[in-house]
């Protein structure tokens, strides 16, 4: 049903076999209205996107037994896989809908949904505990009536998944929907999250209900900014959807690789799709107000899809965090999510990153000494175990690995029988026999001025490879983040100083 074929952090290149065809994952799923496709559906699988959302309970009230005699494919005109959702939004919106849980199941069930969602009870964003934890019950309730009801079926049921910023709750949502074999969750109530940009509390979120269901693959509701998808992507979420590229029409707003502009605002289209191809903005916005929405609207949807390539490119290069990294730049309420990174909380994204990489990983900012390959490299250190009884330490240099260097040589020469390492800001203590292990071998450091009191992760390092092999003199040629953290590190007077002499002079 699900098949993985790449991975790096969370993320996680896949397929998704539904009985309207493959899915490869990540995937966006555009929103289609069940009644006004303003978009052609068909227009939509030409453009790539072979996943659509509708709502059956819209389906439900418009369409009725007609609906179950032609299919959800036949209504929407769409000939490829059909997700659809049971009417949480509007129970979200309005407190309740005019449909029982099991007839709603029953009646996705007839209209051949390639991947419903049952009847749930949103909790949204700010609901007092106790409430939210009574919303998580009924939905759990609701889910439990709906597999009751539909019994085998070829379709892949969603479990909703709710809690929103109750994290335990997001957690036993999670868990229980597992249990009952839901065969992939969605994360509910997000939508709110995002308006407010509260993204570290979004990410904190994902990352709870990854604690719970690891391998299952995950939906996100409402999740059509071009900002927040490679997060999402990064934190382990497979599919996503929206209606942004439409509402965002409506309301003239263009999208762009960094988020939206008014169309009013702009003096020249920075895209080359094929909408700003055949139009300057004077142009797309002299258009009459039904043509300009469709117009925005195709644009608004090859940036969505040109960000989901995009990551999708990152995954296969190993260069998602770099990805990641970079687009959190864009907004200072993306950049307090991503450093949420360095907390044990999202240690899980190390589970779905290479052992090593084809290319090198590169360091910029004190955030990449939390990325998964530094980690996994000092905790390879705290392990290593040297019998010498002296340590050399020498800063880290262009050429790896470091046994390979002119300095490893002479420093070899002069002491014969010290524990030669080399070190790095993001890494730590590079002991010279592992210098050639990923990403020891296979890292470029943006030169800058440090503070060490940036770097705990290198004090801890340092003084972990001291205290774990017992040396009993130490010789350093000492840069000034090294004179830092030797002092952090309370190694001053043990310390003999050597960086006023040229590696020659040793």
């Amino acid at each position: 049903m699900f098949e993985v074929r790449y991975t790096d952090l969370a993320a996680r290149i896949g397929r998704l076999e539904t009985p309207h065809g493959a899915v490869e994952t990540p995937a966006f799923v555009p929103v289609v209205h069940p009644v006004k496709q303003t978009i052609a559906p068909q227009f939509l699988k030409k453009m790539g996107f072979d996943l659509v959302i509708t709502n059956a309970y819209i389906t439900l009230k418009q369409y009725g037994d007609e609906a179950r005699k032609r299919g959800i494919h036949d209504i929407i005109g769409f000939d490829g896989a059909v997700m659809t959702d049971s009417g949480g939004y509007q129970v979200l919106e309005y407190g309740s809908v005019e449909v029982e849980p099991a007839d709603m199941a029953q009646f996705e069930k007839d209209i051949k949904s390639d991947i419903p969602i049952p009847l749930d009870k949103p909790t949204g964003y700010g609901l007092p505990y106790e409430l939210a934890k009574e919303y998580v019950g009924t939905t759990l309730a609701n889910c439990d009536t709906t597999l009751r009801t539909v019994g085998k079926t070829d379709a892949i049921w969603i479990g909703p998944v709710q809690g929103a910023e109750h994290f335990d709750l997001v957690e036993h949502s999670a868990r229980a929907l597992d249990d009952m074999g839901f065969q992939m969750m969605a994360l509910g109530s997000p939508v709110e999250l995002m308006e407010a940009y509260e993204f570290a509390t979004l990410a904190r979120m994902i990352a709870h209900a990854k604690k719970a269901i690891p391998a299952k693959p995950v939906h996100l509701f409402g999740a059509g900014h071009p900002l927040t998808i490679p997060l999402a992507i990064a934190l382990g979420c497979d599919t996503f959807d929206s209606a942004s590229y439409m509402l965002y029409a409506k309301d003239d707003r263009y999208m762009h690789a960094n988020g939206t502009v008014r169309l009013g605002e702009l003096a020249y289209l920075p895209c080359q799709c094929a909408v700003c191809a055949s139009y300057t903005a004077s142009e797309l916005r002299s258009l009459d107000r039904d043509r300009r929405m469709v117009e925005v609207a195709r644009h608004n949807l090859h940036v969505l899809k040109a960000e989901v390539d995009a990551t999708k490119q990152a995954i296969m290069d190993g260069r998602l965090w770099e990805y990641v990294m970079q687009k959190a730049r864009a907004h200072p309420k993306l950049m307090e999510a991503v450093q949420l990174f360095a907390n044990d909380e999202f240690g899980y994204l190390a589970e779905g990153t290479p052992a090593f990489k084809e290319k090198a990983i590169f360091f910029f900012d004190a955030i990449d000494q939390h990325r998964p390959e530094a980690r996994r490299y000092r905790k390879l250190v705290s392990e290593f175990a040297s019998r010498k009884k002296s340590l050399v330490l020498f800063p880290e240099g262009e050429v790896h690995p470091f046994y390979s260097t002119r300095g490893f040589r002479e420093i070899a020469k002069k002491f014969p029988d010290a524990q030669i390492a080399t070190y790095n800001p993001f890494l730590g203590i590079i002991p010279a026999e592992i210098s050639d292990v990923f990403p020891a071998s296979h890292n470029v450091t943006a030169r800058a001025e440090r503070d060490v009191a940036d770097y705990p992760t290198f004090v801890e390092s340092l003084t972990g490879f001291v205290a774990n092999n017992g040396f009993s003199d130490i010789m350093a040629v000492a840069d000034p983040f090294m004179k830092q953290a030797i002092a952090e590190a309370k190694l001053k007077a043990r310390v003999e100083d050597y960086s006023d002499h040229v590696i020659e002079r040793l």
